[in-house]
């Protein structure tokens, strides 16, 4: 659902697991987050300065960037 996350993730080096035991959840929880965007605000942070980004950027969706959708 977020693809600039799942890209920084990738940038980073970092796998599902590295990020989940970044927050305190497990991979399964950290996994339906990026499916659901249920995250709390304090993951949200915790993420923005993990990948020194911006919330818009970070959080950004396919549909923002696509018109037709």
């Amino acid at each position: 659902m977020f693809r600039n996350l799942e890209a920084e993730q990738r940038r980073a080096g970092m796998t599902n697991t590295d990020v989940a035991e970044y927050l305190g959840v497990s991979r399964a929880t950290y996994e339906n987050k990026k499916k659901d965007g249920k995250f709390t605000r304090p993951e949200i942070v915790k993420l923005l300065r993990l990948f020194n980004c911006k919330f818009e950027y970070l959080f950004d969706t396919d549909a923002n960037n696509n018109p037709a959708a």
